[in-house]
């Protein structure tokens, strides 16, 4: 993340998805309630972190950026493609590149 805010990506051109665990910034903001972590999404000002689960319900923002980091494989199957879709310029997905090129059926 900090590469890609210091390479001049604006906060709000970024969301996080994750497959396993929730990111610790959205668990602490779904502590709040629903309302108030859908509108920091909706507000754009921070990059905004989404469980791969509710992740459909975010719109599209110019970098998307995956964390495989656990959960199963037909939620990080699910997850990639729908990240594609999001990501405006630059898709980026980290976690571990077998179990990646798996869920893809290709190498990546």
């Amino acid at each position: 993340m900090d590469l890609l805010l210091e390479s001049g990506r604006a906060p709000g051109d970024v969301l996080v998805i994750t497959t396993g665990e929730p990111h610790p910034w959205a668990a602490h903001e779904l502590s709040f309630g629903e309302a108030s972590y859908w509108a920091q999404h909706d507000a754009r000002d921070d990059v905004f972190y989404a469980d791969a689960a509710v992740a459909g319900r975010a719109v599209s923002r110019p970098v998307v950026v995956v964390a495989v980091n656990g959960g199963s494989d037909a939620v990080a199957a699910g997850a990639l493609p729908l990240a594609l879709g999001r990501a405006g310029a630059l898709l980026i997905v980290c976690g571990d590149p077998q179990q990646i090129n798996s869920l893809l059926g290709a190498g990546v």
